[in-house]
């Protein structure tokens, strides 16, 4: 009877931290790609950050922070010309109902784009968690399978 120490393969550790690294840098790249189409469409538009607003007064709106920025003041603004009515509060035949919808449709839309910066950097986020997580992979399975001791075989006989 003779007992072969049997090598666990590292193989497969292997291999999932390549594509766990590879993973990370896709969706690294593709949160990055996203952010920057936002804010570059975003800049397309020429918003600027109206003076009153909190922050970013006169600064083109093309990131988040600046999209808040404006989609704040807007309420702002719209409620001021409505004397503080929202949309729904207001009667269906009042004039000022159109300014209340067009100020929601606004900070909506600005809001959308608050969100898309969002996913965007939980994407890069999640990108650079898989690449740590296939380096310390590939750093756990050596390139060489590692061989147990062998066994001593007097010893086995003797029992």
């Amino acid at each position: 009877m003779s007992l072969q120490p049997v090598a666990p393969s590292n193989r497969f550790v292997r291999i999932s931290g390549l594509l766990a690294i590879i993973a990370g840098a896709v969706f690294i790249i593709a949160g990055g790609v996203t952010w920057s189409a936002v804010s570059s469409h975003l800049a397309a538009e020429n918003i600027t950050v109206s003076d009153d607003a909190a922050a970013f007064g006169g600064q083109t709106v093309d990131t988040p922070w600046e999209a808040f920025a404006q989609a704040d003041i807007i309420n702002h603004h719209a409620l001021d010309a409505t004397g503080g009515k929202t949309y729904a509060e207001l009667d269906k035949e009042d004039p000022l109902r159109a300014v209340a919808m067009n100020g929601s449709f606004l900070r909506a839309s600005l809001f959308t784009s608050v969100v898309a910066f969002g996913v965007a950097a939980l994407v890069v986020g999640i990108g650079a968690v898989f690449a740590l997580v296939g380096f310390a992979l590939r750093r756990l399975a050596p390139v060489e399978p590692v061989l147990p001791a062998p066994a001593d075989q007097n010893r086995l006989a003797s029992v």
